[in-house]
């Protein structure tokens, strides 16, 4: 359908969704020979043009369909292409009549706009009055801006009131005429606007006002192919992809989009390693070990996993590790002692937070990233700034040995244990309670990215999935793990979260379908139990496990080509260079930040 030559590169053109075959010029003329293959074969036969309906289930209206491509190649700015596809269809995308109402919208000739609105045939008389309501609008908006007062008045009172369409907005034209201009500038934000801007604006809400076979709606094909893209996604029971998904084909994931392959072992620690969590941007993982210290590793470009520093300076094990919501600073939290602030780039230790006469159990960041969140021994929550001053403190709400805690992102609910089996979410500004109450002892819990949902681990062998939107309600539940002794922790991951995963006591890790229950894969390779999982947020493809080994195993696709790497153990099995020890690429930090008491 080309044949036309154009100057300028697609991201050059004009883009013409609203001006489209008026744009071209007088002297433009539709020719004969302008089909690539030659001969009349992108011409319909004479049969074929008779025929009503297209595609293999004969339900696709050809006229609504070539409107729809003709629609799309004018909004990619292709004004010849969709100029030659009228004429060579005999489908025009509008009527006379519509490209004249168009053309006196563009021209700012609402007068005329308005008359011809009235000739289009429409049968519903509301839908007139709203579009003749945005015309006269903007008519109104066009004698301010050329400082016709009386003009807007009149235009008001005589033409836009009658309507009785959007009184509230016509009572707002009616009192903010007679403020000052700043304030109806800022009342009427349209009036700061070129008048070529908000006429282009106005095309498109009246798109929105009239019926598609009048005027087909912005983007149309777009959205089509985009449900439709949609509906496939949806569809895909192991959907897992990182690539977009392609127009060519029909989109499937089959169980190789799953991380079921060791793809690297690191050694680094020196005993059982209770935590890990990779960085909001997936760039880093950070892991804690009874061995008394915490590790940062960085991701590389290729997904393989290096020492960046040892984190060192906890009297006792390292329970956890938390990251700052950008990234650049990570707290680290020791067994009933201290927490430690350290800045990711340079590995040292930037601040000590202690409270005299106890022990601090868990830690975390507040979404603002100026406040952190801590456990204490007596079970009580304190907020704390950075700086170590005391913000805010809830004595006596909990009554659990269980220290994990969460926030939601927008600051407002705060998630912590309050009885062994009972979860409690306090919303800070409503000082509204709720509860999540459990048959059985809950081990440990994690929050979704969109705070929606909370996955809670019981002492029964059971996870379940927790709806917290509004009243709490249990929504799904997944089995097949084994915990009898340890803390056993689970998370969400995968594309959109549709996956759990989560450690076991049988050396498994185990990964669900998150909306079915299904266990999908059960990946060996730990020789200890298995106590904590982190799937990477921004690489669906990469899972991390934490084992009483001493390992971290880092799991990706099976198909992946990259050979398995042992790292941070000087007798590796394959010969690979040592880069996860003291002495290799990684730096030892002590700890000798400011401490706050």
């Amino acid at each position: 359908m080309g044949g036309f030559e154009d100057d300028e590169p697609p991201s050059k053109r004009a883009r013409a969704s609203s001006v489209e075959s008026a744009n071209l010029p007088e002297n433009f003329c539709y020719s004969k020979s302008i089909n690539p293959l030659g001969g009349t074969m992108a011409r319909p036969l004479a049969s074929q043009g008779k025929e009503v309906m297209v595609g293999s289930k004969g339900v696709i209206k050809r006229d609504e369909f070539v409107r729809i491509i003709t629609k799309a190649l004018y909004t990619l700015g292709y004004e010849k292409s969709g100029a030659v596809l009228e004429e060579e269809s005999g489908i025009t995308l509008h009527s006379p009549s519509v490209n004249l109402f168009r053309k006196q919208v563009l021209d700012g000739n609402w007068d005329n706009a308005v008359a011809t609105l009235n000739k289009l045939g429409l049968l519903d008389e509301n839908i007139v009055k709203s579009a003749a309501f945005l015309l006269l609008e903007q008519k109104f908006f066009d004698l301010l801006r050329n400082d016709n007062l009386m003009g807007a008045i009149k235009t008001l009172q005589n033409e836009i009131s009658p309507l009785g369409v959007n009184r509230k907005r016509v009572h707002e034209m009616s009192s903010c005429i007679i403020s000052s201009p700043q304030n109806f500038l800022l009342a009427f934000p349209k009036l700061g606007t070129e008048a070529s801007d908000s006429r282009l604006k106005l095309l498109e809400e009246l798109q929105k006002v009239l019926p598609p076979a009048v005027m087909v709606p912005e983007r149309r094909l777009e959205n089509i192919v985009e449900q439709a893209l949609t509906v496939q996604r949806e569809a895909c029971y192991l959907h897992n992809s990182i690539d977009g998904l392609s127009l060519y084909v029909d989109h499937h994931c089959g169980r190789d989009q799953i991380p079921s392959r060791t793809l690297q072992v690191l050694c680094a620690h020196g005993d059982e390693v209770w935590f890990l969590q990779f960085s909001n941007n997936g760039k880093y993982l950070a892991s804690s070990s009874n061995d008394k210290s915490a590790i940062i590793w960085k991701v590389d470009e290729d997904g393989e996993l290096l020492l960046k520093h040892r984190l060192t300076g906890h009297e006792k094990p390292v329970m956890m590790v938390a990251w700052s919501p950008d990234d650049s600073q990570l707290l680290t939290c020791g067994m009933e002692e201290a927490i430690r602030r350290w800045n990711i780039e340079s590995g040292e230790c930037i601040h000590v937070y202690e409270k005299p006469g106890l022990g601090l159990t868990s830690c975390g960041w507040f979404p603002d990233g100026k406040q952190i969140l801590c456990g204490l021994s007596d079970q009580s929550l304190c907020l704390w700034d950075l700086d170590g001053k005391e913000a805010d403190c809830w004595k006596g709400q909990r009554s659990s040995k269980t220290s994990d805690f969460a926030v939601t992102k927008d600051g407002k609910v705060i998630i912590i244990m309050n009885r062994d089996s009972t979860i409690l979410l306090f919303n800070r500004d409503t000082k509204q309670e709720r509860l999540i109450e459990e048959d059985n002892t809950i081990t440990s819990f994690s929050l979704s990215d969109d705070g929606d949902f909370l996955l809670v681990n019981l002492i029964s062998e059971k996870i379940h999935l927790w709806n917290i939107r509004n009243d709490p309600s249990r929504v799904k539940q997944y089995i097949g793990h084994k915990r009898s002794r340890f803390v056993i922790r689970s998370c969400f991951g995968g594309s959109d979260q549709a996956f759990i995963a989560s450690g076991s006591e049988d050396s498994k890790v185990y990964i669900w379908h998150r909306a079915t229950e299904d266990v999908i894969e059960t990946l060996s390779g730990h020789s200890g139990a298995v106590n904590c999982v982190s799937w990477n947020p921004t690489n669906p493809h990469m899972l991390a496990s934490a084992s009483d080994d001493h390992t971290i195993r880092i799991w990706g696709l099976k198909k992946a080509s990259t050979k398995r790497k042992d790292i941070g153990s000087s007798s590796s099995s394959n010969g690979t260079h040592m880069n996860g020890s003291a002495n290799g690429n990684g730096f030892v930090h002590q700890c000798n930040g400011s401490r706050s008491k």
